[in-house]
């Protein structure tokens, strides 16, 4: 009777351990297959990497001449400042006065039809 329980005790086991080992069996095939498709996805992200590397490489190289240009414009925008006033230090003074002895004379001619028609003006409303 003993015998009996226990062939029947290595049946009841036996079924589970048969299935375990089917599902074993299914991830170790599942892992192998992982391990095969895997190598040829590593292999071309490893070049997406290395082109994505160029890529930064040849940005770098843009922005280091972008700071250049910057610092030359920078360089020539402080040189037009500086011509500026030094064209307003020598020109300028000379230039206004020319301008306010022009206006003057101007003036001074003008000044004497305007001096009568004022007058006449002014005399106008005083009757």
């Amino acid at each position: 009777m003993a015998a009996i329980a226990f062939a029947i005790l290595v049946i009841l086991f036996a079924v589970p351990l048969l299935k375990l080992g089917r599902v074993l069996e299914e991830v170790r095939l599942a892992v192998r297959d992982i391990g095969h498709e895997s190598v040829p996805i590593l292999t071309e992200m490893q070049g997406t990497v290395r082109a994505t590397n160029d890529e930064l490489g040849k940005l770098s190289v843009v922005t280091d001449d972008l700071s250049k240009v910057s610092q030359h414009a920078t360089v020539v925008s402080e040189n037009a400042a500086n011509m500026a006033t030094l064209f307003s230090a020598t020109v300028g003074g000379p230039l206004v006065k020319t301008a306010a002895f022009t206006y003057g004379i101007r003036q001074a001619i003008r000044g004497d039809s305007k001096s009568s028609k004022t007058s006449k003006t002014v005399g106008r409303r005083k009757k």
